[in-house]
């Protein structure tokens, strides 16, 4: 970074729309299914006919106060709703509802992990419930734009973050760090390419140091966190290079071209004034009673930082593998049971995120198509665990039987291939002499502090007993046996 861009520093703070798994839309009956052909997943009150009324989702207040408990925000008892006023194509009835000053989530927190390992909470300012507008498309037509209602009126909340954080990168964690947290409440999935996880930046510059904001700008459509990351890094760049040649930045709302990595004025930016909030007269206030809220936080799911905490801190896993595990509800939950059969966490952990994890991405699979259960695989950590057999055979010959005759544990398979490590002494000390026997030139060389020779024996050793003698008991008899020869 050059010289002028060390002077300055952003301030970011993020506004993520995310689009709720409800089945019906947030004030109709409406179905939400993904995929539709365009404008047939429509009603008269999502196309806003005169004399129909809105009726509350109870789903989407579900959701949002399960999203309030786990950023430990506040969620409020007496919610209103509002209108937001503004005219686009794809806005049928020329108004949002939404909330205004009432939201159901005020605070809260994020935390991220910055690139040192050190944590970093980021501040929410609110969480509140309002529903979607339509689809413009503007690239099927030469002429004209093009409207798909089917998303109008679809549930979603508005997470508000604080201006907390200071870079393109720390920005790419919180969003990351905001998708897991919804997928792992089942509340949303997550998928910025289909527009059910959406984010706009505000972001400005100043000094370091200084304590005023500078002028912010807004830069919105951006599909992916990788390119809200870029997006961010480039307006940095321009903004931090225009104060410095001694420009007047303007509130602009501005577009990402992901094709080039800059950003492009759409409009001036809307102040609040311009929407002309007001309450929703349509809709009731509703009442978020502290019973329901224990009700709703009794349905709550491990949270990815809990877990971390508990993988790392009493399992003794690394941060890498706790974050792997953790990534992926599913693949935590699987981890979770594996660990309910087993207490080898460490061996659990290494199977989960090195065999399992290779064979889901070799065989483009989600974990809840791995043929293995978890108790099975418990049960193969615990047989190599027992002696019967070595993880090279569990690894090469087992794991790849379980994979293929799902259901059948790996005692069975072991035992039906005559893969069961011999560890009878009496067994291995006839196999050990006749190794010894068979190289009696390397006694002598050992005898005489050639120790790596131990080797070669224990290699004859395994081949005398076809891969199935116990290596550390053998190990250890073929020492002794060749010191006291």
């Amino acid at each position: 970074m050059s010289s002028i861009h060390e002077k300055y520093e952003a301030v970011i703070g993020l506004e993520v729309h995310a689009q709720l798994l409800t089945k019906s839309k947030a004030y109709s009956s409406d179905t939400t299914e993904y995929g539709g052909l365009p404008n047939t997943h429509v009603s008269v009150i999502s196309l806003g006919h005169p004399g129909t009324l809105p009726r509350s989702n109870k789903k989407v207040i579900e959701y949002a106060v399960k999203l309030g408990l786990a950023c430990k925000s506040e969620i409020r008892e007496r919610n209103e709703y509002a209108r937001k006023n503004y005219f686009y194509a794809d806005l049928p009835k020329g108004y949002q509802i939404t909330q205004d000053k009432t939201p159901i989530c005020n605070g809260g927190f994020i935390r991220i992990k910055n690139t040192d390992g050190s944590d970093k909470d980021i501040g929410l300012i609110r969480i509140h419930m309002e529903e979607d507008a339509g689809k413009s498309i503007h690239d099927q037509d030469p002429v004209d734009t093009l409207v798909d209602l089917n998303r109008a009126g679809v549930a979603l909340i508005e997470i508000v973050s604080a201006p907390d954080l200071r870079s393109g990168e720390e920005a790419y964690r919180y969003l990351t760090e905001v998708r897991r947290l919804v997928r792992y409440l089942d509340i949303c999935d997550g998928n910025m390419e289909e527009g059910s996880l959406r984010c706009d930046a505000n972001i400005s510059v100043r000094i370091k140091g200084s304590k005023e904001f500078g002028r912010r700008t807004e830069v919105k459509n951006m599909n992916s966190i990788r390119n809200v990351q870029r997006a961010i890094e480039f307006e940095v760049k321009r903004q931090a290079e225009a104060v410095e040649r001694g420009e007047e930045l303007t509130q602009d709302t501005r577009s990402f071209d992901a094709t080039n990595g800059t950003t492009f004025v759409m409009r001036s930016k809307e102040m609040a004034n311009d929407y002309r909030y007001f309450p929703e007269p349509d809709l009731q206030p509703v009442i978020v009673s502290k019973k329901y809220i224990e009700e709703v936080k009794a349905t709550l799911p491990p949270l990815p930082q809990e877990l971390v905490m508990k993988y790392t801190k009493e399992l003794g896993l690394s941060e890498y593998d706790a974050g792997v595990i953790t990534d992926s509800k599913e693949i935590a939950l699987y981890f979770e049971e594996v660990i309910a059969h087993t207490k080898n966490y460490k061996s659990a952990s290494n199977w989960l995120t090195v065999q399992v994890k290779a064979y889901l991405n070799d065989n483009a699979l989600h974990i809840s198509g791995f043929p293995v259960k978890a108790k099975e695989l418990a049960g193969l950590i615990n047989f190599i665990d027992t002696g019967k057999v070595s993880h090279t055979i569990a690894i090469q010959k087992i794991f790849p039987k379980m994979l293929a005759e799902p259901g059948k544990g790996a005692a069975k398979i072991a035992e039906e291939n005559n893969w069961v490590q011999e560890s009878d002494a009496g067994m291995l000390n006839d196999l050990v002499k006749q190794a010894i026997a068979k190289y009696p030139e390397k006694v002598t060389e050992y005898k005489n502090g050639k120790v790596s020779l131990v080797g070669l024996f224990m290699g004859e050793v395994m081949k005398l007993s076809k891969g199935k003698a116990d290596p550390k008991i053998a190990n250890e008899l073929l020492k002794k046996m060749l010191d006291e020869s």
